[in-house]
């Protein structure tokens, strides 16, 4: 038996030969701006902590308060042991939050988008998609067993070509599913057409708002928000580990779609929910969001700083809208020099490679957030700048 996983000692050496090998630094405390990864102080460039809620007071506050008050874990899955009321109380609150009727909470983002595909979809349906959507659209996809029309990324040209073509052909149901900004990219969905889209060829509309829940939108409510389309989305889908600063993602949408998830979602029916310290982190950080949009604002604003400076240093930032930016480098190789340079010099931003993007197309990305002040900022242009030319990306 000891060999029978001998075989993956040669796939390993296979993904290092390629530059695809990789293993994540050790973060030693807080995730903040400028942290501590494998033992040296580095800028941190590269986690979803937006608005820096990750270590904030009042989350951590309330995140300890709920675990005295209500204990480390909720038993069991709820369908079992019970709705705990600070879950329905938090689900209320997203709901209200984000203008729907109604939400349920789910253990992760990735949970969220391909528990809610399975549960609506039937193998007589079709789902349009993205090229670029998140792994866990395309997984939600796989698991219905559906047929699916895969079209270019953000092409309503191609997509219109793809539901035409299967206007007249006899599926139970439509799903046209997107991403709210796409993570390796940092542009925005399209979504005003999209909907439009929807709406002509009788379509289910979805969107994945994991990197937009706390970004876009008045006091981030996200895409449908930043478009003014509340109501013509039928389901929106939501993290509670990248802005939100905790863990978990939701599902928010009619009442109706929430009560059949409640019964045919499996990762509600067969997992156990949120924690009381996740629940009360996250309750907080909804009632900083809708009191205050200042950090939201700030994100904004280091955005705009940190494109400008890289774009005048002459690095290309591909197609990035929001406060994702990766630093196009090329080839595999390239890129994981890049990103292992970047932190010798003090600076954290991880290579993104094929096939997470396309090849030819390997990047180091780069998420600014509210806590990164210009003396940061411009730091960590000085060190781009440095390795930049030393590796001859920029000239």
């Amino acid at each position: 038996m000891a060999d029978a996983l001998k075989y993956l000692e040669a796939e390993i050496k296979d993904l290092k030969d390629q530059s695809l090998y990789s293993w994540p630094r050790t973060l030693d405390g807080a995730n903040k701006a400028i942290c501590v990864y494998d033992n040296k102080e580095v800028i941190n460039l590269s986690a979803n902590n937006y608005l820096g809620l990750c270590d904030h007071p009042k989350i951590v506050e309330r995140a300890l308060e709920y675990t005295k008050k209500y204990g480390a874990g909720p038993g069991a899955v709820r369908t079992i042991a019970g709705s705990m009321k600070i879950h329905l109380d938090l689900e209320e609150k997203i709901a209200d939050f984000k203008h729907c009727e109604a939400c349920l909470l789910f253990q992760s983002g990735y949970t969220a988008n391909a528990g809610t595909s399975a549960a609506i979809l039937d193998k007589q349906s079709i789902v349009f998609s993205d090229q670029l959507n998140h792994a866990s659209i395309i997984d939600g996809i796989r698991i219905s067993g559906t047929a699916k029309g895969i079209y270019k990324h953000s092409d309503m040209d191609h997509l219109k070509q793809l539901l035409e073509e299967n206007r007249d052909k006899e599926y139970n149901r439509r799903l046209l599913v997107t991403d709210g900004v796409f993570s390796m990219d940092g542009d925005i969905a399209k979504l005003p057409e999209l909907v439009e889209l929807a709406r002509e060829y009788d379509c289910i509309m979805m969107i994945d708002d994991a990197h937009s829940s706390g970004v876009l939108g008045s006091h981030g409510r996200g895409t449908v928000d930043h478009y003014n389309l509340h109501g013509q989305v039928d389901i929106q889908v939501g993290t509670l580990s990248k802005a939100i600063g905790a863990l978990g993602g939701y599902v928010v949408g009619t009442r109706a779609l929430i009560d059949w998830l409640m019964n045919r979602g499996r990762p509600i029916l067969f997992s156990t929910s949120l924690p009381p310290a996740v629940v009360g982190a996250v309750d907080a950080a909804f009632d900083l969001l809708k009191e205050d949009d200042s950090l939201v604002k700030q994100l904004w604003q280091n955005r705009e700083y940190w494109v400008k400076g890289l774009q005048e240093a002459g690095f290309d930032v591909g197609q990035s809208a929001t406060p994702i930016v990766p630093i196009i480098a090329g080839e595999n190789e390239k890129a994981v020099t890049l990103s292992r340079r970047l932190f010798e010099e003090g600076l954290f931003a991880q290579s993104i490679v094929f096939p997470t993007v396309p090849r030819g197309t390997a990047r180091v990305r780069t998420i600014v957030t509210a806590k990164h002040t210009p003396d940061i900022l411009d730091r960590a242009l000085e060190i781009f700048t440095k390795v930049g030319k030393e590796l001859e990306i920029i000239s």
